[in-house]
């Protein structure tokens, strides 16, 4: 193929899966706790406050609702901040886990919606405090929808990341526009989709095995 050997290849597709891996940890260990506190905080949550609810559930639909492109541009001073640049799939962590906090967190929402409200009850006539009713009910019996949630969550990360190729954020989505598109390559734009549909694939079949193994409804 034009200019493209297999280590660039190679190369792409590792950064590709080690900006999304890395940009997906990121992102579940700020969106639970927001999702969390979208849940308590509700009407008829355990911390119920309509203030922080409204406030924490506006930031979400707001942030939900641009672009992620046009999130990545509006965010370069911050990712040059923290990164030093804006350029490179380093450099693409932060908007990534940016436009990905407040779409995991909403799934993460109605996955804890789906307890029993009976069981809280009971944990409440027990004395278990708030605190303990999160982490030792919410939690341990939603973590495999939680985790299930990853297989939507993880691939859209995934696909931001290849989109993100445009404003040089490299992986496969760059090497695909670079010596695919702009050089009107087919073979090298086939085989960088084709490795994203691949690499869905595992990433989906991983969150279902995993779900399985932790689900013992």
């Amino acid at each position: 193929m034009d200019n493209v050997d297999t280590s660039q290849i190679i190369a792409a597709t590792l950064d590709t899966l080690r900006v999304t891996l890395i940009a997906s940890a990121f992102a579940y260990l700020i969106a639970i706790p927001l999702g969390i506190a979208l849940v308590v905080t509700r009407r008829g949550g355990i911390y119920q406050n309509r203030f922080i609810n409204i406030l924490l559930g506006t930031y979400v639909n707001i942030t939900r609702s641009i672009p992620f492109l046009l999130l990545a541009i509006f965010v370069i001073p911050v990712t040059r901040f923290f990164i030093g640049t804006a350029l490179g799939s380093t450099a693409m962590i932060v908007p990534l886990v940016i436009a990905a906090v407040p779409f995991i967190a909403r799934l993460v929402e109605n996955a804890l919606l789906q307890l029993d409200k009976g069981l809280i009850e009971a944990a409440k006539s027990m004395g278990a405090s708030r605190l303990k009713i999160i982490y030792k009910l919410y939690l341990p019996e939603c973590l495999p929808a939680i985790i299930l949630t990853a297989g939507v969550s993880v691939v859209s990360i995934l696909s931001f990341f290849a989109m993100a190729g445009i404003l040089g954020g490299g992986g496969l989505g760059q090497l695909a526009i670079d010596f695919g598109w702009a050089r009107f390559n087919n073979a090298v734009l086939f085989l960088c989709i084709a490795i994203l549909v691949i690499l869905t694939q595992l990433i989906q079949g991983t969150v279902f095995l995993l779900n399985k193994l932790l689900d013992r409804r």
